[in-house]
């Protein structure tokens, strides 16, 4: 009887064949994808569906620009279709740390592994991970995007990702030409929330200090100019600080301490900042040039972290789930990954919550 079988179908259990005959011993490398086309007859999509099945079953591996390869038993038993990939911008500081505890929990509750990476905010070592990733037989991957309003330079990878069916989801934010569920906080309506705070407060003269090489900031400042328009104000050009990542360290601070030190009736009297990193550091500028936090000047931070409850005054913030932000991203990357159909964008977005705290007060009016 003719065989109807899918011609991948046929390949791969050739290609199993081979490696249960002990054809291909571990981390010898297989022939081509274009080679497998030519000896078979298939096309090289063909061919490429079946290698991803096989890397995702945990017999194969990719190296990026050298070729196939036969995974090891350690290799399949260890990581081959049970272990996800993570790659953060940062992993040992700030926010992160509870951002993979909660993804590593949740993962390690379904019976699977944490591969961890992280970039340090470096395009170049997000495309490194990305390999490091891709030369392992892993589930799935949760990537929190590297500077994301700079556009993504590591597109070829992804698109790697969906060719072989690897799942993917995003945390934070996303690359716009990706269409990949992503699991985020709305920092758009976190933006407005401070802004609006302040603005109910009293406060008529906002500063915003934002980092917009990440879309996380970029939609953060929108928040703030939008609540500002609804009051019918817009933010002198000089009380708008944007900065990148390699700026973070100096450039808001040096701006804050320019705009600080103006005449009263002058200087802002409150801050809206980028992260409680940030507003948590120019707190203590304030008080180091002599102001009174919040009689004399308000600031609001972003993200609800330690460092938050840490210093002398205690910050207003708006909430970030980071634990359950994490736990959330891996149990739909495995629901992906058994099959599952992704859910709306809408229903992955947190609504971030306004903490009152001790750094904001009502605006005395002078």
């Amino acid at each position: 009887m003719e065989d109807r079988q899918p011609k991948y179908r046929l390949l791969k259990q050739q290609i199993e064949g081979w490696l249960q005959a002990g054809k291909y011993r571990a981390d010898e490398q297989l022939p081509s994808e274009n080679e497998l086309a030519s000896e078979f007859g298939l096309s090289r999509q063909t061919v490429r569906q079946t290698i991803g099945e096989l890397v995702r079953d945990g017999l194969l591996y990719r190296v990026h620009g050298k070729g196939t390869f036969a995974a090891s038993s350690a290799r399949a038993g260890a990581v081959g279709g049970t272990a996800v990939g993570m790659i953060t911008t940062y992993i040992s500081d700030y926010i992160f740390p509870h951002l993979v505890r909660g993804a590593e929990a949740e993962l390690r509750s379904r019976g699977c592994g944490l591969l961890l990476s992280s970039t340090d905010n470096s395009k170049e070592a997000e495309r490194e991970g990305l390999e490091r990733m891709l030369a392992h037989p892993v589930k799935g991957l949760i990537v929190e995007p590297t500077r994301s309003a700079q556009g993504n330079t590591n597109l070829d990878l992804y698109v790697r990702l969906q060719l072989d069916g690897i799942p993917l989801v995003m945390i934070n934010e996303r690359y716009p030409d990706l269409d990949c569920p992503c699991v985020k906080v709305d920092d758009e309506a976190g933006g407005h929330a401070a802004a609006a705070h302040l603005l109910r407060l009293g406060h008529t003269r906002l500063a915003g200090l934002f980092k917009t090489d990440d879309m996380q900031g970029t939609r953060r400042l929108q928040g703030m100019l939008r609540a500002c328009r609804e009051h019918g104000l817009t933010p002198e050009p000089d009380r708008l600080v944007l900065y990148a990542s390699e700026d973070k360290a100096t450039k808001p601070a040096a701006a804050a301490r320019r705009l600080l030190e103006l005449p009263e009736g002058e200087r802002p009297t409150a801050l809206v900042c980028y992260n409680d990193e940030l507003a948590v550091q120019l707190v203590d500028l304030a008080l180091g040039l002599g102001l009174s936090v919040p009689d004399e000047l308000s600031v609001v931070g972003f993200d609800d972290s330690q460092l938050a409850l840490a210093g002398p005054v205690k910050l207003t913030t708006l909430s970030h789930p980071k634990a359950e932000l994490g736990a959330r991203a891996a149990r739909l990357l495995l629901d992906l990954a058994d099959g599952g159909p992704p859910p709306p964008q809408e229903q992955l977005v947190y609504a971030p919550e306004l903490i009152e705290r001790g750094s904001t007060a009502p605006w005395n009016g002078k």
